[in-house]
């Protein structure tokens, strides 16, 4: 992703929240006060993603940051597909989650991070799990990790703020109609973000999965992985997964409760082992 796409959209999710602080102002009064507090939360909540976010959802899957003594094995694996990948050596973190899974964050190609579930170092082969590190790799390559951590804080923030005014209409009767159509609005902005993230997040995994087929020279180990996480993962999905948070996952973490395809943030499994397939790798 070039830099001017990740512009762009850090530009949309401004100009979203700006919009956000027109129509409350509109709705309630002093609507260039309410633009310069939106603009003001744009400005800092951008900032805040920019800098922190990718702490945040690290802390948020208790994934702790392990040192190659800890297990050699996979930080030997790791070192070997970047530097076919031609890019630096990213950290490593291990979360506390019995479902297999993976996924990648970070604010940049040198402060990035490969976040591995307890649960999938115990299913995955070194040929498999040289597959999924491809995919976070082309992730970090591309800058995908930043633009999809931006807009799940957006989301999140959006999302924390209509529950404010939907608790407010709650136990305030005066202002209860208001609160809550605030409240509708705040979501419906939420959403706006999150198919933002969608629209973006469904071609780059098509984009990951290829890049880890091409700097391995090996389709395969990558195919058989998504097949056994994608298994796994329908069966029992990860507890507690924000669902703006979800792209960064190597394959869907919230599988297993029958999200429609519509609002999904990863293509179909069968669509992204066909096109590993076309590869002839």
């Amino acid at each position: 992703m070039s830099r001017l796409r990740i512009i762009v959209i850090f530009l949309l999710m401004f100009l979203l929240l700006a919009a956000v602080g027109m129509v409350i102002g509109y709705l309630v009064g002093n609507g260039i006060l309410w633009l310069e507090i939106f603009l003001i939360f744009a400005f800092f909540i951008n900032m805040f993603s920019l800098l922190f976010s990718y702490k945040l959802v690290l802390w948020s899957y208790h994934a702790k940051e392990i040192e190659e003594s800890d297990n050699p094995r996979l930080f030997q694996l790791v070192r070997e597909v970047s530097q076919n990948a031609n890019l630096p050596i990213p950290k490593i973190a291990i979360a506390s989650i019995d479902t297999p899974n993976a996924f990648a964050t970070g604010r940049s190609k040198k402060n990035a991070y490969i976040v591995f579930t307890a649960g999938i170092l115990n299913i995955l082969n070194e040929r498999e799990l040289r597959g999924v590190i491809g995919h976070e790799l082309g992730h970090i390559k591309h800058n995908d990790i930043l633009v999809v951590t931006v807009a799940a804080t957006v989301t999140s923030a959006l999302m924390v703020g209509s529950r404010i005014f939907g608790f407010r209409a709650f136990f305030d009767e005066r202002r209860g109609g208001q609160d809550l159509i605030l409240m509708v609005l705040l979501i419906l902005a939420a959403l706006g973000a999150m198919m933002l993230q969608l629209a973006i997040s469904r071609q780059r995994e098509l984009y990951a999965d290829e890049h880890s087929a091409k700097i391995n020279n090996d389709a395969q180990g990558l195919i058989s992985a998504l097949q056994k996480l994608e298994n796994w993962n329908a069966k029992k999905p990860i507890d507690n997964v924000n669902p703006a948070t979800s792209a960064l996952f190597i394959v869907n973490p919230l599988s297993g409760a029958k999200i429609k395809n519509l609002f999904s943030t990863h293509p179909p499994i069968e669509k992204r082992i066909d096109n590993l397939i076309k590869l002839k790798l």
